[in-house]
């Protein structure tokens, strides 16, 4: 029903209280009845009123042409077909971004509406500043120099890893590393990752040993951001940080995936929920998927669009257009079939659109203004997430980090607490990473459950490298990943007959021969780079290379043999021929990077990994009943695996114990080097809250000498059949008497008399009072005295309209039973 008079009072108000000039009423013409009707009354309300008219036009897609993709889109996301009502429809295909001659042809009539569009659009200024980094402001002591202060806290940790001895090479790597950063602008940015890695690290939060390109930083390593000497394995801090470098360095870090978020709220705490936010992600139509969708909403038979969706490899990156050039069955369905071909095609129409949002599993912003003047938010379930993904915070300068929860980490932290109950002084960074044990393990592929060696295929090449020394797990996890795998062969080759690697140039020897002769890192390509042609743009070169950038990569292969000169006319690079390397050499050499760098794992990252891998290794090899549990714990919710990690006990000559409400915990439990009890909370149906009354309870009272026993002293807590009957099936209470089948058998009757037990006991309770009956209790003054007196008057002062209450709690708690001492006398008032 039209209010005219109504919508002219809301339009005076609205234009009162943004002002003349700053309020304008929208007209639109999709072409629908409603637009069309209410049309005149606009324009006569702009008439009357002095509001300025401003015509628009609803954008739901960019082209005409996709209107049948958004009908499309919307079934998908409503569960309908194409010929189905959704609710949703436009009732038009004019919902798209028309251009300035269209919507002057639709509104001819009154083109100062066309004029305000632009009018406004010149009123809107939102700037977006890229490139420059924004930090949050880091609060240093006592008002010290950032810089100075982060020199100073270097220089300790140099001194703390390498003694007061440390070698010239060390000190000169560090002071290029800290004179690096502080030109780039991001001593605060390192002063901000130490700062929460140190809390988590004096909360006992298991923190990573590092990951990506930040192990390469001696800075990152002295201030105890990471774990790994990168002087001894040859890091390189380049890798991670140059100054040809455009966007800010990551310096991802593992905690435990259980307390992953205690990290995050202390960053809260330090820095505002304001200036605090996660990030969002938005997951997309990926080929297959597209394929299925489409094909549901245009009711395309299921039998047609399996049938299709099958014939699109399941390979990373894949996408319709490109599985129609691989596979000539898919192309020939698409060619001989219309139906299919309609479905392809409007599934490459929506392949790779967004198809819901959701937060990043560990990307966090943090900002030195609130979150909101840099970018818009939105809430997502109980967080508040960017609507930028994390690609867009870094372009704009923020500060993203990588808050990662690995499982890992807790298994090797709960392994380390079961060890010092018995070994107090055990710290797992103080292993050695030489143990001829723990290699001898790696050799035989007794790897099952060790930190990225568990695969059979990456058992497999275990075997056959036999590794030596932690360089060799370094380079395995490098090389176990497609397009590298090539070179395993290579490798293990050289690795059993060094005699037999050659160089195609004597410099190369130094750079190529912790890896036998095969290159395996990034890092080598960048070496090469610098030490064959005194390259100064290494990372660049790689970054290139790694993209595929073919034309970039021909200029640069100029300047690798025959050198370059910067625009002043200096020498940038004197290039392999200058430096007596062949032409033809130094050509083979750039072919063999070329087809290497795409694929090429960076060193500092398989290092830190490395690390991990022995340590789990290490673990199992020298405490297998206290990691085997540890582990088995951390998957506690998958049976599968649960089943497998048993297994390898079997084989390892570990026996798991079946559970028993006398002796298991919640988690895995080692019993003795050999033996490990099963944990409760690996039994279906079985709640924490129930495992932890029935710990107390042993704790306290004893251990259940019967299921009698039990289930008296465990009613009426978080005691409930069905929890009962897992713990029976799984022969936790095998000890206590009765075989599973009387247990089953005995149960109802025995809660069903529990029950009816309890039910008397508060009848008995409340009868004591007689409250609200023609008889009122009287106690003699002789039972004042008795504590259990105090107690019956405190309840009986404490009865409310919802009952009775013993300090707080329902008087059903309280049994009369245990006062025996008591006796009331009843008189008549």
């Amino acid at each position: 029903m039209k209010d005219y008079d109504g919508a002219k009072e809301t339009a005076l108000w609205y234009n009162r209280v943004f002002g003349q000039g700053n309020y304008y009423l929208e007209l639109q013409d999709h072409g629908m009845k409603e637009q069309k009707e209410i049309l005149p009354d606009l324009l006569k309300l702009s008439k009357e009123t002095g509001i300025p008219l401003v015509a628009t036009n609803d954008v739901h897609y960019v082209k005409k042409s996709d209107a049948k993709i958004q009908k499309v889109l919307i079934c998908i996301q409503t569960n309908h077909t194409i010929d189905e009502d959704t609710g949703l429809e436009f009732g038009t295909d004019e919902f798209y971004l028309k251009s300035k001659a269209e919507m002057l042809e639709t509104f001819d009539f009154i083109p100062e509406a066309i004029n305000n569009t632009e009018k406004i659009a010149q009123m809107c200024n939102l700037e977006f500043e890229f490139g420059k980094t924004k930090l949050p402001h880091f609060e240093v002591p006592n008002g010290q120099n950032h810089f100075d202060y982060f020199r100073e806290k270097c220089y300790e940790g140099l001194y703390r890893n390498y003694g007061a001895d440390v070698p010239q090479s060390y000190t000169e790597r560090l002071e290029y590393e800290l004179s690096v950063i502080r030109e780039m602008g991001y001593v605060d940015y390192f002063l901000i990752v130490a700062d929460f890695i140190s809390y988590a690290k004096s909360k006992d939060i298991p923190v990573g040993p590092g990951r990506g390109s930040g192990a390469g930083s001696i800075a990152a390593y002295c201030m105890g951001i990471t774990g790994i000497d990168p002087m001894r394995y040859s890091l390189i801090f380049e890798r991670f940080l140059n100054p040809e470098r455009i966007s800010m360095p990551d310096i991802d870090v593992d905690f435990c995936y259980e307390r992953r978020e205690e990290v995050i709220e202390y960053v809260i705490r330090k820095y505002g929920a304001d200036h605090v936010a996660q990030i969002v992600t938005f997951g997309t139509m990926a080929a297959r998927a597209a394929v299925r969708d489409v094909g549901r909403a245009l009711g395309i038979p299921y039998n047609t669009v399996d049938a299709v969706s099958k014939q699109i490899p399941r390979e990373i990156g894949i996408t319709i257009e490109k599985a129609l050039k691989k596979n000539p069955e898919l192309k020939k369905l698409y060619t001989e079939n219309e139906k299919i071909q309609e479905l392809i095609d409007t599934a490459k129409s929506v392949e790779g659109m967004p198809r819901h949002a959701s937060t990043h599993a560990a990307g966090v912003v943090i900002t030195d203004r609130p979150v909101h003047e840099y970018v818009p938010l939105a809430r997502n379930d109980a967080s508040v997430v960017t609507q930028f993904t994390m690609t867009t915070i870094e372009e704009l300068g923020l500060l993203k980090m990588d808050f990662l929860g690995r499982r890992t980490l807790t298994v090797i932290s709960d392994a380390v607490k079961k060890i010092q109950k018995t070994e107090p002084d055990f710290q797992i960074e103080n292993i050695p990473l030489d143990d001829a044990a723990t290699y001898r393990m790696f050799s035989k592929g007794l790897t099952y459950g060790v930190f990225q060696c568990e695969s059979a295929g990456l058992r497999s090449v275990l075997t056959r490298l036999k590794p030596q020394n932690l360089e060799d797990i370094i380079a395995v996890i490098s090389l176990y990943r497609p397009g590298p795998m090539d070179s395993i062969d290579a490798y293990i080759a050289n690795r059993h007959h060094p005699d037999a690697i050659q160089y195609k140039t004597p410099p190369l020897k130094e750079i190529l021969d912790v890896t036998y002769g095969c290159m395996v890192y990034q890092e080598q390509v960048m070496q090469i780079f610098r030490t064959l042609a005194g390259f100064g743009r290494a990372d660049v070169v790689r970054r290139a290379m790694s993209k595929k950038k073919h034309k970039v990569m021909e200029e640069e292969r100029e300047y690798f043999v025959h050198g370059m000169r910067n625009p002043d006319g200096t020498v940038a690079c004197c290039g392999c021929v200058a430096n007596g390397i062949a032409e033809d050499v130094a050509n083979s050499i750039f072919d063999d990077m070329t087809s290497f760098a795409s694929y090429a794992f960076n060193k500092s990252h398989s290092a830190a990994y490395a690390v991990v891998a022995y340590r789990t290794a290490y673990l199992k090899c020298h405490y297998p009943s206290a990691f085997m549990s540890a582990l088995l714990t951390s998957v506690i919710d998958d049976t599968d695996k649960i089943s497998a990690y048993i297994a390898d006990c079997t084989r390892m000559g570990i026996r798991v114990l079946p559970p028993s409400v006398n002796e298991s915990l919640h988690s895995f439990s080692p019993k003795d080097k050999k033996t490990i009890r099963f944990g409760l909370l690996a039994i279906k149906n079985l709640g924490r809250g129930f495992i932890k009354e029935i710990a107390a309870e042993r704790e306290e009272n004893g251990i259940f000498s019967d299921f009698y026993d039990f289930c008296k002293r465990m009613h009426g807590k978080d005691f409930n059949k069905r929890a009962v009957e897992g713990l029976i099936k799984s022969g936790a209470l095998d000890d206590l008497g009765l075989n599973r089948r009387e247990m089953m058998q005995n149960l109802p009757e025995i809660v069903a008399g529990l029950d009816s037990d309890m039910r008397r006991n508060v009848d008995g309770q409340l009868d004591i009072f007689s409250i609200g009956s023609a008889e009122t209790q009287v106690y003699t003054p002789e039972y004042k005295r008795c504590p259990e007196f105090e107690i019956a008057e405190r309840l009986h002062l404490e009865k409310e309209s919802t009952g009775l209450y013993l300090s707080g709690h329902p008087l059903k708690s309280f049994a009369w039973q245990e006062f025996p001492t008591f006796r009331k006398r009843r008189m008549t008032r």
